[in-house]
């Protein structure tokens, strides 16, 4: 069965670092585009950062220039470099993965929670 693990999250100080990396069981992981999305309390889901097979980034606005996504298609596995981080930025950190070629094949993972306080 499809599986995704996320690790990496954590409590860290205003203007910290953390990376979160998210191992996919999907059988043909470069088929899938990789995303993290969040949610923090009484929110949406929103979308972080996303990554096509072929390597494209997109980012959401207030994390552009301090996150970075990154793939590594030999180990099956999707990282969210988090730099400078602020309060704002606290949430459960959730992995995606969305077939590019069927739509309906998309799979998450259950969440890490990043805690951005002093």
């Amino acid at each position: 069965q499809v599986q995704l693990v996320e690790s990496g999250g954590g409590l860290v100080q205003p203007g910290g670092s953390l990376r979160l990396s998210c191992a996919a069981s999907v059988r043909i992981f470069s088929n899938y585009a990789m995303g993290w999305y969040r949610q923090a309390p009484g929110k949406q889901r929103e979308l972080v950062a996303r990554i096509s097979s072929g390597g494209r980034t997109n980012y959401e606005d207030s994390v552009k220039g301090r996150f970075t996504i990154s793939r590594d298609n030999a180990k099956n596995t999707v990282y969210l470099q988090m730099n400078s981080l602020k309060p704002e930025d606290t949430a459960v950190y959730y992995c995606n993965a969305e077939n590019q070629f069927i739509g309906s094949l998309n799979y998450w993972g259950q969440g890490t929670q990043v805690t951005v306080s002093s």
